[in-house]
């Protein structure tokens, strides 16, 4: 590769067992690059031991992976930025062909697709493989899109889109938070399959099923009803406009054929759901107005980034 300015990111907490590997191997693949470990309240010598492999280590210590993220964003400047986990299971090998196509401006964010290749495989956590493919599932159909891996943390990124990404997330919930944010935004997205292995003997995952996978669930809804308000809150309100109709339909047939309302408490709780359902179609119908005002600004906010790049070069 020629001299580029390519920042490796290592986002890490207790990972002793690995990082040295890991930071070698991506020295070895991408020999110009700058690699920054950033150490997350570690407690079994990762800093030491990345430092010593030659790695320019940072610290972050506020607890959660979405914390490293947002600092290594604001903190460093590159053309490029290849993020990766420091735990040994994506392969050095598909980084220069990650970066190259960030930096030939083929690709705002290449994702690093472990699903198409050797996931299902070499994962040993079944609810980890169901959990990705839901997530998978779930985005695709609510964003309109087909990405056939949304929670890998191997990534390559532009300049563009990291200091203009808005992180939020605190944890692991990061990655979809990436994804649907590039989606949203309308970033160049380009997918390579990579290889992945499981984590070596004596390595543990930091990664709770349970927890973090109603994390990622939440922030997919909260995404949901942020990016996309208009068909959000039209879901709700066709709900209760059914619920209305279902249950007001027998006290006008009752007054038709009598001419005597004789179920009024169903009359009026009929009322309240298709007032309801009114409020909430135009609850829907304003957000979204606003969510396109917002893409509009963020627009506008990128070519700023553009004129802070160009000026950072010169």
């Amino acid at each position: 590769m020629k001299k580029s300015n390519v920042a490796v990111l290592i986002p890490c907490y207790n990972e002793s067992k690995t990082i040295e590997k890991v930071v070698k191997d991506y020295r070895k693949a991408l020999p110009d690059a700058d690699i920054y470990v950033y150490d997350n309240n570690s407690t079994d010598g990762t800093d030491v031991i990345a430092k010593k492999a030659g790695a320019i280590v940072k610290y972050e210590y506020r607890q959660g992976k979405g914390n490293v993220i947002r600092s290594m964003f604001r903190d460093i400047d590159a053309d490029c930025y290849l993020m990766i986990d420091g735990d040994d299971t994506y392969p050095a090998e598909n980084a220069k062909a990650m970066c190259d196509a960030v930096l030939e401006g083929r690709a705002d964010m290449v994702i690093g697709d472990r699903l198409s290749s050797t996931y299902f495989e070499e994962n040993k956590r079944p609810f980890h493989n169901f959990g990705n493919v839901l997530v998978r599932k779930l985005i695709n159909f609510i964003f309109k899109n087909n990405i056939k891996d949304i929670m890998t943390g191997y990534r390559a990124f532009s300049y563009d889109f990291v200091k203009g990404f808005p992180v939020l997330s605190k944890g692991f919930e990061i990655e979809t938070e990436m994804t649907i944010h590039a989606v949203d935004k309308n970033f160049k997205l380009l997918e390579m399959p990579v290889e992945y292995r499981d984590r070596p003997a004596g390595s543990e995952s930091k990664l709770n099923t349970v927890s973090d996978g109603i994390k990622v669930l939440r922030t997919i809804a909260t995404l949901f009803k942020e990016y996309r308000p208009a068909l959000f809150f039209n879901i709700f309100a066709v709900m209760l406009l059914l619920i209305g109709v279902v249950i007001g339909v027998p006290p006008f047939i009752g007054f038709f054929k009598t001419g005597i309302v004789e179920k009024f408490p169903s009359l009026i709780f009929s009322c309240f759901m298709v007032t309801l359902a009114i409020l909430l179609w135009i609850t829907g119908l304003i957000l979204e107005v606003i969510a396109k005002k917002q893409k509009q600004n963020y627009e506008l906010y990128l070519n700023e980034i553009k004129m802070i790049e160009k000026i950072r070069k010169d």
